[in-house]
């Protein structure tokens, strides 16, 4: 039994975006509690260490001074036009109360997580607030002010670590993937929805790098109505065989629920059954790894499933303490426990689906597998 560090801040669990934005902190507190109701924060071997705020010194490793500045003024409301061509003050990423202060937090949330795993005070951790993969160095876009995971890789690539980033979002890791594009260090690994108009619209499976990066992007978009089987097997193909050949010293993972069916933004079909197997086959290949949340905009689902990662992350199997002894809604977990029923998507649709996958797969063990020396299982 690992390691494993739950980075909680119940500041940031309860900054909320406003009333009608689909992004809700508060998912990292229903996942506190229902770990807790599960028996996995008093398991032995789990700590629960509080962050600290990041520096301005730790966001400028990738974000510009520029646009720093600017988010600094969205936390005190202010705006101009040359906010808003950054991002600032759009639907998506609206100016909000202390919005910088909120960011710098989750900064620091996902620096200690990935300094406790670097450090070997834990081999595995996970940060639910963090997982910002949209942000770019000068502008915020897809609910994402600041880019955590990308300051987090840069760090550890200037320690001198080869890293790995394997991101399970149902939404491209467009942020991530272009700070390190050209870069033959870190290994960004995406699967992701692809659909003609949905965001962010980057993806394709021939974007593989560039450069001295080429070949150390890999890409598996996958099509709308894809469930548990076809995305499992496409990971299976593609993510442990990579990781086995290009060996990190760490794994970042952002593993948001997006990906679930009942997700209102989303449009795959996974069930909590698949995104735990996923998640487990992820530790099975990565024994040092921290993870971020990410997307999950079915907000007790997500919990449910971030419940279920961090029992896979501690290899323990979540009990329910109260089952059977209360009723109806309670820490946001859902009458019938953790787990979904079995769904899978038929007819049409689902041999669309895998054929999506099996040509996205096709791509990456012609075009990447090569230029890393990975073998085809």
């Amino acid at each position: 039994m690992p390691d494993t560090a739950f980075i909680y801040s119940d500041e940031l669990s309860h900054f909320e975006y406003s009333d009608d934005h689909p992004f809700k902190p508060l998912r990292a507190r229903n996942t506190m509690e229902l770990c807790n109701r599960h028996g996995l924060l008093h398991a032995v071997g789990v700590s629960r260490p509080e962050p600290e705020p990041a520096d301005e010194a730790t966001l400028r490793r990738f974000h510009t001074e520029e646009y720093l500045a600017m988010l600094a003024r969205a936390g005190r409301l202010e705006h101009d036009i040359e906010m808003l061509a950054a991002g600032l003050g759009t639907p998506d990423c609206p100016l909000l109360p202390d919005i910088d202060a909120f960011c710098r937090g989750v900064v620091g949330a996902t620096m200690l997580a990935v300094e406790q795993v670097r450090d070997g005070t834990v081999a595995r951790a996970f940060n639910p607030v963090g997982g910002m993969h949209h942000g770019a160095p000068d502008h915020a876009e897809g609910f994402c002010y600041v880019n955590d995971v990308a300051i987090a890789l840069t760090h550890l690539r200037a320690l001198g670590l080869r890293t790995a980033f394997v991101d399970i979002d149902a939404h491209h890791a467009n942020g991530v993937q272009d700070a390190f594009y050209d870069d033959d260090r870190v290994l960004v690994i995406s699967l992701h929805e692809f659909e003609e108009g949905f965001y962010p619209g980057t993806g394709r499976a021939e974007e593989i790098g560039s450069g001295a990066g080429e070949g150390f992007t890999a890409n598996l978009p996958l099509a709308a109505r894809t469930d548990d089987e076809v995305y499992l097997a496409a990971f299976e193909q593609v993510v442990p065989p990579l990781l086995e050949a290009f060996a990190p010293d760490l794994v970042l993972a952002e593993i948001g629920a997006d990906t679930m069916i009942s997700d209102p933004l989303t449009h795959l079909r996974l069930t909590s059954n698949g995104y735990e197997a996923v998640v487990k086959r992820l530790c099975d290949a990565a024994p040092r790894l921290t993870a971020v949340g990410g997307g999950g905009y079915d907000v007790y689902r997500t919990a449910n499933c971030w419940t279920l990662a961090f029992g896979a992350l501690c290899e323990i199997e979540p009990e329910d303490e109260f089952a059977g002894l209360v009723g109806g809604m309670m820490y946001g977990s859902a009458i019938g426990g953790l787990r979904d029923p079995e769904i899978r998507t038929e007819g049409p649709d689902k041999e669309h689906a895998r054929a999506v996958a099996d040509e996205s797969v096709r791509v990456l063990q012609a075009e990447v597998f090569p230029r890393l020396g990975a073998r085809v299982p």
